[in-house]
């Protein structure tokens, strides 16, 4: 099975649908059906409650709902410390990006994965980075690994 990085800005688009929320479902789906694994940094699932709650549509009842469905889809958690945070400090630094944004990225750097993101400014930032993309260019289609 392959694996790609996902931040919260396609996560949050699970729940509140908004430009390019098809290709994030579809992402969501290849990681339910087991076709890739969604890599995250620990604090993933935070940033997308949080997230939800600046929406404007979510309460408490909603939130806790919510939770529930992220630890449900079981996505891979790599702790930010040592050299993860490392890089993501690194990354946050050279590019002018959140840590939170870099924490992400920097997963994908060391572990060779692409990164998908709906943050246009953040990719703009980063493009020389080389491992983030839109969720977008997320395949239609991928085969199983």
């Amino acid at each position: 099975m392959s694996a790609i990085v996902s931040d919260a800005s396609v996560i949050v688009k699970w729940f509140v649908e908004e430009k390019h929320s098809e290709q994030a479902l579809r992402l969501r789906d290849d990681q339910v059906e087991q076709r890739i694994r969604i890599v995250v940094p620990s604090l993933a699932g935070y940033e997308v409650l949080n997230a939800l709650r600046y929406s404007g549509s979510f309460g408490v009842e909603e939130l806790v709902e919510a939770s529930g469905i992220l630890e449900g889809y079981q996505f891979l958690e790599v702790s930010m410390s040592g050299r993860g945070a490392e890089e993501a400090l690194r990354i946050a630094l050279d590019y002018g990006v959140t840590v939170y944004d870099a924490a992400y990225l920097s997963i994908g750097k060391l572990r060779g994965l692409e990164v998908y993101t709906a943050d246009e400014e953040l990719l703009r930032k980063v493009k020389k980075l080389g491992v983030a993309r839109h969720v977008k260019e997320y395949p239609r289609v991928r085969s199983r690994r």
